[in-house]
């Protein structure tokens, strides 16, 4: 079983920063993409930052130019800074992954999401 483990949401002013981590921990997996969602209360959950394994980034346009997603392969680590944040990116950030575990008959394919980071932007 893979799981994903987040922290560093919390309590934050506009114009402030936050740096939020994701970490997989399992055994015989390897990960293709991992990313960041985002849920705003009464609002439906949406992409904030994807990144395949060696490959391109991509944002949604809300937050381009303010957050930076990044990845340790070797740690199984992803990581979100936001800066410049606004009351409007106050939700609950999770993590996905997703990818494949090395299982007695091959390959099989899975996807996992973290619990959630609240981050609260607000003066």
């Amino acid at each position: 079983q893979v799981q994903l483990e987040e922290s560093g949401g919390g309590l934050v002013q506009p114009g402030g920063s936050l740096r939020l981590s994701c970490a997989a921990s399992g055994s015989r997996f390897t990960l293709r993409t991992m990313g960041w969602y985002r849920q705003a209360p009464g609002k439906q959950r949406e992409l904030v930052a994807d990144s395949s394994r060696g490959g391109s980034t991509i944002y949604v346009d809300s937050v381009r130019e303010r957050f930076a997603f990044s990845r340790d392969n070797a740690k199984n680590t992803a990581y979100l800074q936001m800066n410049s944040l606004k009351p409007e990116d106050t939700a609950v950030y999770y993590c996905n992954a997703q990818g494949y575990k090395e299982e007695w008959y091959g390959k099989r394919d899975f996807e996992v999401w973290g619990q959630g980071a609240l981050v609260t932007v607000s003066s």
